[in-house]
Formats: C-alpha cells, structure tokens, sequence
C-alpha cells in the first residue's frame, strides 16, 4: 500500500461510514459498480416533502477509496436536493479528470492523493453516481405517485 495514498484520514473514513445499512422501502434506489475493482456500492434514498433527502441507506462493498469517498458522501446526504448530488456528481467527475475545481462537498479534499490514480477514480465516484441517480428516480416516483 502506497502511504500517500491510502493515508490515515483515508482508511479512517473507510471505517467510519456513518450509514452503513439500507433502507427497507426506499422511494429511489441504484447500485453502482466498478467494472476495474469490482467495488459495488447501493443508495436508497426517500424524499422529503419539500424534495430534499430526508433518509439515506447504503451497502458498500468497495475498496478503501470507495469507502471513504461513500463515508463522505453519508455524511452530508441528508437535506440535498436531487440537483445538488446531481451537481456533485458531475464536479467530483471533474476534478478527478483535473478538468474542474474541487467539490463544494465536505471533507472531499482528503481524496486529493488518490488524483494521480487514474484506476481508482471509479471507485471514488461510485457512491456520488448512485446517490445521484437514487434521489432523481425518487424524485421521477415522487412525481407520478407511485
């Protein structure tokens, strides 16, 4: 294991997911998977009435940067609208490629080292992607009443 990689704050975050079970009837739901690593992580989501995410579930079965970029992801779901995981989605996307800025998500500085490692960047990801999808079919069941 490369110490700069996998640094303390790192595998501490991978430990520490503050949710760590799925929800049992979740309005929306996706599971993303790493076709590289074979990392896996699933997000349920329920909507709040005013749009916002009101309960969060999740099983992670991914590597230490998986996890830790999930831990982050858990601990800042609650109360974001579908468009703002939509829109950290798409900027973590970015900064990983070093073709944007890094995310306006807490704690997302601490996968700085994991820039330079391309192979790993799905992983990082996997967790932002399903949550994104999650809260947007949620949002679709919401919608139609189902």
């Amino acid at each position: 294991m490369s110490n700069a990689l996998y640094n303390d704050a790192i595998l501490r975050l991978a430990t520490d997911n503050p949710i760590d079970e799925r929800l049992p009837n979740p309005q929306g739901t996706s599971e993303k998977r790493s076709p590289i690593c074979g990392s896996r992580v699933t997000v349920d989501v329920n909507l709040g009435a005013a749009g916002r995410v009101s309960e969060a579930g999740m099983l992670v079965r991914a590597c230490a940067l998986g996890q830790a970029s999930s831990s982050l992801l858990a601990g800042n779901i609650i109360g974001r609208t579908p468009e703002e995981l939509a829109v950290a989605r798409d900027a973590l996307t970015g900064w990983l490629a070093r073709t944007g800025e890094l995310p306006d998500w807490p704690g997302l500085d601490v996968l700085a080292p994991a820039l330079d490692y391309h192979a790993r960047h799905a992983s990082i990801r996997l967790a932002f992607e399903a949550a994104a999808e999650a809260a947007a079919n949620a949002q679709a069941q919401t919608k139609t009443g189902d």
